[in-house]
């Protein structure tokens, strides 16, 4: 493992748009790192950031991005088809690595990675920021100090806009199954994650998979792209207490998408929204709760202390990174193992690997 340091010093692999609107901005915020290098397929991208962000150093490779002695912590933030081969050298080169959800295209390579890493004694961190998030930290209080008492059910429902039958060019690489870069691939692990993270994970589940958008339509070109990949995910089950879990993610909803979950318990009840899914600036999540019987629900403001971030404009998506990366920064700090690992991308694999096999053994009436 390398030797921390403090700063920690971050080369970037990848320079998209949510490189550029998230990772950069948020390291850049954070005393708690330093943008040292970084490398993209698009040189003209990675000298772009570079210039805008005071990064040092432009990598012509990744091999020569993972190797170089200033970088302490890599951040794979290309494209999920990519992501293997890139963590692979990361870890090769012994560096600790921060690998944006999906972590792999498939369940096995990524059973793979998180064995290697272990193997390497190199630290991991995967994309999965939401579980970190301020809402969510003083949701998984109010549960286990037993605002509701004991579980009964808990609902979830996510839909955004995107990925609708028409997709700019930017997200062409969303359309084929294989890619697991669906709206169900990436937005049901940040959101699953998210919740069983507050609530507990479940015991058993069955599910159901659909794509409606058989075709893809590119804006920009008007070329159409054949689609496979799943837009919509029921997801059912229980969890170990015996509450009943009922999950509804779908991708392409033209109005009024967003997210709301709703926790029932035998002494009280939660319900927690959001009107967007990819939150802009205001975009906070609110959370309303009644412990008794036949009550209003009220809105239950969050506490100052879970508020740990510097003052930044940043958008409350952006926020929810920002929070992922104290937490490691912490986890470096302190030799704790706080921050969502590859483990947490393994399990949601098996997860949405549960669904698939669910949906492809239904039986017609």
């Amino acid at each position: 493992m390398t030797t921390p340091h403090i700063p920690i010093r971050v080369g970037i692999i990848g320079v998209g748009n949510w490189a550029r609107h998230g990772h950069l901005r948020v390291l850049e915020l954070l005393p708690q790192y330093q943008l040292q290098a970084v490398h993209s397929e698009h040189r003209e991208r990675a000298e772009a950031a570079a210039a805008e962000y005071a990064i040092a150093q432009v990598a012509d490779s990744v091999d020569a991005l993972v190797n170089n002695p200033d970088v302490d912590l890599v951040v794979v933030l290309n494209t999920a088809p990519q992501h293997e081969q890139t963590v692979r050298a990361a870890i090769a080169a012994g560096k600790d690595v921060y690998c944006e959800w999906p972590l792999t295209t498939t369940t096995g390579a990524s059973e793979q990675l998180l064995q290697m890493a272990n193997d390497a004694g190199v630290r991991h961190i995967v994309g999965l920021q939401r579980r970190h998030a301020p809402h969510n930290r003083y949701l998984q209080d109010l549960l286990q100090q037993g605002y509701v008492g004991k579980l009964r059910s808990v609902r979830l429902h996510v839909s955004t806009n995107y990925f609708q039958a028409l997709r700019p060019n930017a997200l062409r690489w969303t359309a084929p199954e294989e890619n697991f870069s669906s709206v169900i691939a990436i937005y049901a692990g940040h959101f699953l994650d998210m919740l069983f993270t507050a609530t507990g994970w479940p015991t058993s589940v069955s599910g159901l998979l659909v794509n409606q958008f058989p075709q893809v339509t590119i804006k920009e070109t008007g070329e159409v792209l054949a689609s496979s990949a799943p837009d919509q995910l029921v997801l059912s089950g229980m969890l170990e207490d015996g509450a009943v879990i009922s999950i509804h993610i779908e991708g392409g909803k033209r109005n009024g998408s967003g997210v709301q979950i709703d926790i029932t318990g035998d002494q009280g009840d939660l319900k927690i929204t959001n009107r967007s899914a990819f939150g802009d600036v205001g975009d906070d999540y609110v959370i309303e709760g009644a412990h008794g019987d036949n009550l209003a629900l009220q809105v239950l403001p969050l506490p100052e202390n879970y508020l740990r971030l510097p003052a930044s404009s940043l958008p409350s998506a952006v926020l929810e990174l920002a929070e992922l990366y104290y937490v490691y920064a912490q986890d470096v700090a302190e030799g704790t193992h706080a921050a969502a690992t590859f483990e947490d991308a393994l399990r949601l694999h098996r997860l949405l690997d549960a669904a698939k096999s669910a949906t492809e053994k239904a039986i017609d009436i």
